[in-house]
């Protein structure tokens, strides 16, 4: 009966275990000679658009080798919008994103990307964490622009679209 409830319980919660691992500002660190820091506090898709035309620019320029340029965006604010779930229930509740965008980070994960989401966004619009979306590219840190600053301290160039 124990491992019944046991079960039951893992199924409940199964969307909050899914969520992404939660980093600490000392857990990012700079892995390679060149590294930048995509900022992405906006949820203007075009905006979107072009940052992951840009990662995809920038890693050309290194023939896709993910050990001659980390890259991490850190999304906040309206930039979390990208990695959620679904936007039911949300502030843009009333929008729909391509679904082309997440695939293209996805892809853009083959060569290093990492994303960064902000848990005071996620407090502040009452979005429980595991409505991000489940990959192993993204993260969660305490502080979206406390992110920011802590990579540009361990040398990350910073790069913001538009």
């Amino acid at each position: 009966m124990a491992g019944a409830a046991l079960g039951g319980a893992a199924a409940a919660t199964g969307r909050a275990i899914a969520a992404p691992v939660h980093l600490g500002l000392d857990d990012i660190k700079k892995e390679g000679e060149v590294a930048a820091l995509y900022h992405c506090d906006f949820g203007d898709v075009a905006r979107f658009d072009q940052t992951l035309n840009n990662i995809s620019n920038h890693y050309s320029a290194y023939n896709g080798d993910p050990f001659a340029l980390q890259i991490a965006l850190v999304a906040h604010g309206g930039g979390i919008k990208f990695f959620l779930d679904t936007l039911d229930d949300t502030q843009w509740k009333s929008e729909t994103l391509p679904p082309e965008l997440f695939e293209r980070a996805s892809s853009l994960s083959k060569n290093g990307l990492k994303v960064h989401l902000c848990e005071i966004t996620f407090k502040r619009n009452k979005l429980d964490p595991s409505r991000a979306r489940t990959a192993d590219f993204i993260s969660f840190v305490p502080s979206g622009v406390a992110t920011v600053a802590a990579l540009q301290t361990k040398g990350f160039a910073y790069v913001k679209v538009g």
